[in-house]
């Protein structure tokens, strides 16, 4: 499966960007999926629920459906935290996915960058980020960057590394 990053320190675009590509993507026609890393704990489920409480009862994987969509949990317990590749290998095939997060992985970035957070470009110490999405110029920057809402131009990009131009 092809895959493509967006990295970026907090509050520097990702999400918008990831937004906005998957919209851009899947309207010239592609398939798109995506992963999202959290570095916190979160929850899909709620309190009450009946797939909550078989989760609370001990289940390792609980399986949601429905007409609309299906979403499978899986509670790791006393497991690590599976690597990407772990998880790429649990999706359904599609023409591309995107990935949000996983600055520490070898798959090919791009960077979310805004001035006004203050934070060093991640670029600056990652080969693996070969372009960055910013909101001002960067001079002397030897990686192609892009204009952080210039969607269809950072598309172009990551469709023509990945070979779906």
């Amino acid at each position: 499966m092809r895959v493509f990053g967006v990295v970026g320190w907090k509050n520097n675009g990702k999400t918008g960007l990831m937004e906005r590509l998957v919209a851009e993507i899947t309207a010239r026609g592609f398939s798109v999926s995506t992963i999202k890393h959290a570095h916190h704990r979160f929850d899909v489920d709620h309190q009450g629920k009946d797939s909550y409480r078989h989760r609370e009862a001990g289940a390792r994987e609980v399986l949601l459906a429905s007409s609309h969509r299906w979403a499978l949990m899986h509670e790791l317990r006393d497991e690590d935290e599976p690597g990407l590749e772990q998880l790429l290998a649990r999706m359904a095939p599609v023409d591309l996915v995107l990935i949000e997060g996983y600055k520490r992985d070898s798959h090919a970035k791009i960077e979310a960058h805004r001035a006004e957070t203050g934070k060093s470009l991640i670029a600056d110490e990652d080969d693996t980020v070969i372009a960055i999405a910013s909101d001002t110029p960067l001079p002397g920057q030897e990686r192609p960057v892009f204009d952080l809402d210039d969607t269809t131009a950072i598309t172009d990009f990551i469709l023509e590394y990945v070979g779906l131009d």
